[in-house]
């Protein structure tokens, strides 16, 4: 029997070996669009949440390619790499619990995000380069707590910053006609795109702050379905088997 539109969405907020996860970390994924939107746009073409990016922009900034900042993408760099371990010490104390581990990152990323808010908040506009360096850091420390979490929880397709590979597996469903694997991944692009656009939307329009109030507020309205996901122990939280 082909699956429904009721078992897709299930699939999202109650996974079999994943519960809740997936919704959570497709919400993350629509957030990320929004953070490096913000950040590109606003901070001087610094990615906060794609290293990748970063690393071909620091050769740029290298070759004095005009209009690329070497200090912001090596801070930022830097930040996530101090977020990424900062995950690891999160992993090793939560592990046994899938639902409290992304619930206490999520609190910590949102503190930092808070506090990015606060900082663009106050600060002159347009942002003079010490602020736009602290909350490319703070910014980048959230998003590496988030990448070695969510790593480490292993939900198939939803690593809510990178989509190379999704966008690689979306090619070989289409050949093998799993379109079900096919969509799910092409959902996951789809959040991170409407999220690139917003947040482009609210910087042009309204500046870096509103850009950073939106991902705050994507950031709470995870934590809200984190803190659900931490009650109890139902199979899930200690499982990361793939889906």
């Amino acid at each position: 029997m082909a699956p429904t539109r009721t078992s897709h969405a299930l699939n999202y907020f109650a996974h079999p070996a994943h519960g809740p996860l997936p919704a959570i970390l497709l919400v993350l994924t629509f957030g990320t669009g929004l953070v490096d939107a913000t950040s590109i746009i606003g901070l001087g073409r610094v990615f906060v949440a794609n290293m990748t990016g970063n690393i071909v922009f620091i050769g740029f900034a290298l070759a004095r390619v005009p209009g690329y900042s070497l200090w912001g993408s090596l801070v930022a760099l830097a930040g996530f790499l101090v977020g990424a371990s900062i995950g690891g010490v999160a992993i090793t104390r939560f592990s046994t619990h899938r639902g409290k581990l992304l619930r206490n990152a999520l609190v910590v990323q949102l503190a930092l995000f808070a506090a990015v808010l606060a900082i663009s908040i106050s600060g002159e506009a347009p942002l003079h380069l010490g602020h736009q360096l602290l909350i490319l850091t703070l910014g980048a420390i959230a998003l590496g707590i988030q990448n070695a979490v969510v790593r480490h929880l292993a939900v198939p397709d939803m690593t809510t910053t990178v989509l190379t590979m999704t966008l690689t597996g979306i090619a070989s469903d289409l050949r093998k006609r799993d379109l079900t694997t096919a969509t799910r991944r092409l959902i996951a692009v789809l959040a991170m795109l409407i999220g690139a656009v917003i947040g482009a939307i609210l910087v042009v329009n309204l500046g870096v702050s509103a850009g950073i109030a939106a991902v705050t507020i994507v950031l709470a309205a995870a934590l809200v379905g984190a803190t659900f996901a931490a009650r109890g122990t139902p199979s899930w939280t200690a499982s990361a088997a793939a889906a």
